[in-house]
């Protein structure tokens, strides 16, 4: 008898670990039929076959959240205030600088900057703010900033081709670029969560040009409100297609929906299902080398499993988070225990996924 009785997508995930693509079906047909423990498998043998098995990487930064006024209106978002109200705020660049100072001094070297798109604020903020991180803090600190539907104000707002304004925050600084506002890539979708923010043709055309203007960046999926299965695959294919074009995602990040606003509709995500959509993340995107998990969102159980499902990265150290409910880990001590408690060797990366140190061991 048998330990493992075949199952019909057994061939699909053959396929995978002999180095072929599998098609956009394919990945549908392993998120309505598989097991996901025959997906995690998997997933962790292309993982282990790609970045090696026995490490898990991590690193720090800050997320500064420079203003919370927004006309987007996005219907999961509880972070926003519409112009005018007594609780919004913008942040001067002295403060930007004194809240990553304090990061720095305790490690991290990373600066996420997002906020709501606030259109009172000229380019020379943006331009301000960078150059004034760069020059106070030193060119090593590394800056990440604004989601597409930022870029995209930008864009509007100065009557500049995308392109220029990208290069002048290049200039000034910014680094590189989050594939934050995805949520949902089909157009379906983004009507439900999100009526005034771009339609997906929008997004690809942003990432696109900070691409191949020389800003790398990462990409994600947020689910578990009321997309289908196949638009969880067609998300996917859109990254993965647009990551054939650019090379630009260093890594994905898959997400769940948290429960902000009473609008917006959110379903209980199970871990197993999760887990089946991490895998199959890590074998239908054989393009993007690195696939992260949020302890954020998920936390540390749900998190720990992820690591032995396709993730090589915990997606972590996060030093203050406004937007979202957080699970996040607070301390680097905290980060290599929880990776060395999951069975791995915990290394510290930069941006660039390139390692800070040599690896320690597991019972470091």
């Amino acid at each position: 008898m048998s330990l493992l009785t075949p199952e019909p997508t057994d061939y699909i995930l053959e396929k995978a670990l002999a180095g072929e693509r599998i098609s956009a079906p394919e990945a549908l047909r392993l998120y309505e039929e598989a097991d996901f423990l025959r997906l995690a498998s998997v997933a962790r043998d292309l993982r282990r076959e790609r970045l090696g098995d026995d490490v898990a990487t991590y690193t720090m930064f800050r997320v500064v959240n420079y203003t919370n006024f927004c006309n987007v209106d996005c219907h999961f978002c509880s972070f926003m205030e519409s112009y005018g109200s007594e609780r919004g705020y913008v942040l001067d660049q002295d403060a930007v600088v004194e809240k990553m100072r304090e990061a720095v001094e305790i490690g991290a070297n990373q600066m996420f900057l997002q906020g709501g798109v606030f259109e009172e604020l000229g380019l020379d903020y943006y331009t301000g703010i960078i150059r004034a991180v760069k020059e106070r803090l030193g060119s090593q600190v590394h800056i990440r900033a604004f989601s597409p539907v930022e870029l995209l104000s930008l864009e509007k707002t100065t009557g500049m081709p995308l392109a220029e304004v990208l290069g002048e925050l290049k200039a000034a600084g910014m680094d590189s670029v989050p594939g934050a506002g995805a949520e949902i890539l089909t157009d379906r979708m983004r009507r439900i969560l999100s009526p005034k923010k771009s339609p997906v043709s929008e997004w690809v055309r942003v990432m696109e040009t900070c691409h191949e203007e020389g800003l790398p960046g990462s990409a994600n999926i947020v689910f578990g409100s009321e997309e289908t299965r196949a638009e969880v695959i067609e998300h996917l294919e859109v990254v993965r297609s647009l990551q054939d074009r650019t090379g630009g995602f260093l890594s994905f990040i898959p997400w769940t929906f948290q429960q902000q606003t009473k609008k917006f509709k959110v379903r209980t995500v199970p871990a197993h299902e999760y887990l089946k959509v991490l895998a199959i993340c890590r074998i239908f995107l054989d393009n993007i080398d690195h696939i992260e998990t949020s302890l954020m969102v998920l936390g540390q159980g749900v998190g720990s499993l992820a690591l032995h499902a396709g993730a090589d990265d915990i997606s972590s150290i996060v030093l203050e988070e406004n937007v979202l409910r957080s699970y996040g880990l607070k301390s680097e001590q905290k980060a290599r225990e929880f990776i060395a408690d999951s069975g791995f060797r915990p290394a510290k990366r930069d941006f660039y996924y390139r390692l800070a140190e040599e690896p320690a061991t597991a019972s470091a």
